[in-house]
């Protein structure tokens, strides 16, 4: 059986080095994209297992990138694990917690020190 591949999508390099690391650690497949826009060529290039995302980006942010992959009838069934550093009380802005549990990703996970262990569980449940 060949390895699950998952594409990591944020912004900051250090994100993708610690959360990449983490998932290829258990034995998956990782792939990286700095931006959605990136994030976006490389799904259509080489479609991946498993997308964790960031919702803050430069270019198209998170959930821009999620309601396009979404709309897409040969890309809407890859799961997505919303990844973000907003607190869930914070509703003034576009990037609030609510607006990640009501976008159709998978799962959302607040970025934290303790959510590497989180993430790797939530991609393994969702290609279990």
């Amino acid at each position: 059986m060949s390895q699950k591949v998952v594409l990591v999508v944020d912004d900051e390099p250090d994100v993708i080095s610690i959360v990449g690391g983490r998932l290829k650690k258990a034995g998956f497949a990782v792939e990286a994209a700095y931006n959605g826009n990136e994030a976006l060529e490389k799904v259509r290039a080489k479609r991946p297992d498993c997308i964790v995302l960031d919702v803050m980006m430069p270019e198209k942010d998170g959930y821009e990138v999620c309601a396009e992959l979404k709309k897409d009838p040969n890309l809407s069934d890859i799961p997505i694990v919303m990844l973000t550093a907003v607190a869930d009380h914070v509703t003034s802005t576009r990037y609030s917690h609510f607006d990640g549990i009501s976008m159709e990703a998978d799962d959302y996970i607040p970025k934290g020190p303790d959510s590497t262990e989180q993430i790797v569980q939530s991609v393994k449940d969702l290609l279990a």
